[in-house]
């Protein structure tokens, strides 16, 4: 096992280049047969072999590089039937590019039967391939074995998550910090030499202890799991200086710099305005159902906070009945919600109901990527418990974030607190760019859509109540 180690990245790779290397050459016999020749009919350009290698190369860097973000190309580290579903997602944005560029040489609409066609058998291999480099992937890469160092809280919650990739992890055993670090090394030691367990989780404990034992196994390279406090994550995000020769981790006291915020109020100025025009018919078509349903009023509104928690009216279409807060309590949506009606299920599921909020962008109040907005009262709960979730504010709100490509709708604040913080002390221009791509994939992913569970209050467990994250 720790031999195949050494060789798994390029296994993965092989794996992955493999389904790529025939989805491209499926691609380039479609090319030969049928693309090539109808724009030579169409235009009169004859294709030649250095044109034929172009095209084909181009499209192959288009699909490297959308499967490779999207995470088609990430066997074994995502569920099979997610890398599934982002390697279509991928191949589909790839052949809707290539569409369009075939029409462009065409100088016309491009036959669309054959590109379906194409289409359809990349899928059907997709699906094929995928599970094949997944059962090789098992078959080489059992589950790792680990060993549970955890604190005094309840570690149902993250037994639960790591018995979702059984495929992955196996928690072999769970030891609570309490028996002490000289006894935990003692046992790491033991564990790893006779093979019962090859890599160690330390969760929920203090820095300290935690420390002691990362230390540790880093000396005798083990390897270690640990979920990150909240200053680990803004340390992440440091800049790297040198006092002569002392390194020096450099966190500033803005989040964005003034370049940064001109480009990025830019872009949402312009995309907004485009996409307002683009999808004006839809949100029309959804006011009149909304209307003729139950006669109430289209738009939702509700106070939010954004940048520094100034408040600002967000704009939804109402997906709920008009009295789903009548004892003016804030909750979000729970699974199976009664309260959302037959088309605010629809628009909820493809996201029609955000669509006003293009207008919140334009004005200023959110930008397209950021931590989502929560509403006053229930940033109130939350601090009471986590003081630190008001470092979300620190940037401007937003459609969608960082938060939401990697979470889900129901993870914990704390959970998102870190992503979001970990969307700020990393931003770049090219970093919201990646994830609006990446929002058009979860835009159609279930798992993102899911609402909390009844016995969560406003996503928040009551474990969380009765104990505050040490940092």
């Amino acid at each position: 096992m720790r031999k195949l180690e050494t060789y798994k990245r390029l296994i993965l790779l092989a794996l992955s280049g493999i389904g790529l290397l025939i989805y491209v050459a499926i691609f380039y016999i479609f090319w030969k047969t049928n693309f090539a020749p109808s724009i030579t009919t169409l235009t009169g350009v004859k294709y030649y072999y250095r044109a034929d290698l172009l095209e084909v190369g181009f499209y192959g860097l288009i699909l490297f590089f959308l499967s490779r973000m999207y995470g088609g190309m990430r066997i074994g580290y995502l569920k099979n039937a997610e890398v599934v579903f982002s390697q279509v997602f991928a191949t589909l944005a790839s052949n809707v590019l290539m569409y369009a560029e075939l029409s462009i040489m065409a100088k016309k609409l491009f036959i669309l039967d054959m590109f379906l066609l194409m289409t359809g058998i990349q899928i059907v291999v997709t699906i094929i391939w995928n599970n094949v480099a997944y059962w090789i992937y098992k078959s080489i890469f059992p589950p790792r074995k680990m060993l549970l160092v955890h604190g005094e809280r309840s570690i149902e919650s993250i037994l639960n998550k790591f018995s979702g990739r059984k495929d992955k992890y196996d928690i072999v055993k769970c030891l609570e910090i309490s028996h002490g670090v000289e006894y935990l090394r003692e046992e790491i030691a033991r564990g790893y030499e006779s093979g019962e367990y090859n890599a160690v989780v330390l969760w929920d404990i203090s820095t300290e202890d935690r420390n002691q034992l990362f230390k540790y196994c880093y000396g005798k390279s083990i390897r270690v799991y640990t979920m990150p406090k909240i200053t680990d994550v803004i340390v992440l995000g440091a800049e790297e200086l040198h006092l002569f020769d002392t390194p020096i981790l450099l966190t500033r006291e803005y989040s964005l710099t003034m370049e940064q915020c001109f480009a990025k109020r830019l872009v949402d100025i312009i995309c907004s305005a485009v996409l307002l025009i683009i999808t004006s018919p839809i949100m029309l078509i959804t006011a009149i159902a909304i209307k003729l349903y139950d006669g109430g009023p289209v738009l939702y509104k509700q106070v939010r906070c954004t940048q520094h928690q100034r408040e600002f009216k967000i704009m939804k279409f109402r997906s709920m009945r008009t009295d789903a807060e009548k004892d003016g309590v804030a909750r979000l949506a729970t699974k199976n919600d009664d309260r959302i009606t037959p088309i605010g299920k629809f628009i909820r599921k493809v996201r029609i109901d955000e669509l006003p909020q293009l207008i919140n962008i334009f004005k200023g109040d959110m930008s397209f990527i950021g931590p989502r907005p929560e509403r006053p009262e229930i940033i109130a709960q939350y601090m009471e418990i986590m003081p630190e979730f008001a470092f979300r504010t620190k940037v401007k709100a937003g459609l969608a974030g960082y938060a939401q490509v990697y979470g889900k709708y129901n993870t914990t604040p704390y959970d998102k607190l870190k992503l979001d913080l970990t969307y700020i002390e990393n931003y770049s221009f090219w970093l919201d760019i990646q994830l609006m791509l990446l929002t058009l994939k979860i835009l159609f992913w279930p798992d993102s859509t899911e609402g909390v569970e009844n016995e969560q209050i406003t996503a928040l467990k009551e474990d969380m109540k009765r104990n505050k994250e040490e940092d």
